[in-house]
């Protein structure tokens, strides 16, 4: 293996994260607020999909659980990113909902139909076999961002990305510790009071 291949896990999810926080994929805080709360719901109450057919959540499952996969620490099937995408796609980026159907399309060609049922070695290999299509990048990129978004925008359940790279993100915007600087100085007046 290749010095530059050899990064770990935590480093592309800490990098990934900084990539998607940065993304053409940023949305303003009205529609974040429209969508957060329906896509939590939904997750928490494992409600039907309203965008997606079941046959197709499945597939986008899978797909996601192989771009974040499930190791000694939680992946995207653990942090219910399925249900970000079902809402965004279904509200802010339904143009982006065709475009992410015809790459699931040309998938099951790959797969004879079948890439949900396949084991995860065929799913990588499937999914490799289609990442040179340019519409690759949006399932990326709504899965990362589902990933490390907020809670409350219905991935990122249990803040299960944010305390695997160590982000306190579980108080207020406005409550210190506002970056690792506060968190450190808290730390050292807990410790001397």
């Amino acid at each position: 293996m290749k010095n530059s291949d050899a990064i770990s896990r935590r480093g592309f999810l800490r990098s990934a994260g900084a990539l998607a926080g940065s993304s053409l994929f940023r949305l303003s805080g009205t529609s974040l607020a429209a969508i957060a709360q329906a896509a939590c719901s939904a997750r928490d109450d494992a409600a039907a999909f309203v965008t997606l057919d079941k046959a197709e959540a499945r597939d986008y499952a899978a797909a996601i659980a192989r771009l974040i996969p499930t190791t000694d620490t939680p992946g995207a099937g653990d942090a219910g990113v399925i249900w970000f995408w079902d809402n965004v796609l279904g509200n802010y980026y339904a143009h982006l909902l065709e475009p992410v159907r015809g790459l699931r399309d040309r998938l099951l060609t790959e797969t004879d139909g079948r890439f949900a049922d396949l084991d995860a070695d065929s799913q990588d290999a499937a999914l490799k076999a289609i990442e040179d299509d340019g519409r690759f990048e949006i399932w990326r990129i709504l899965t990362f961002f589902g990933f490390f978004a907020m809670a409350k925008h219905g991935g990122n359940k249990d803040h299960l990305s944010w305390d695997l790279v160590g982000y306190n993100g579980h108080h207020a915007a406005w409550q210190p510790p506002f970056g690792y600087y506060d968190a450190e100085y808290l730390k050292e007046r807990a410790d001397d009071g």
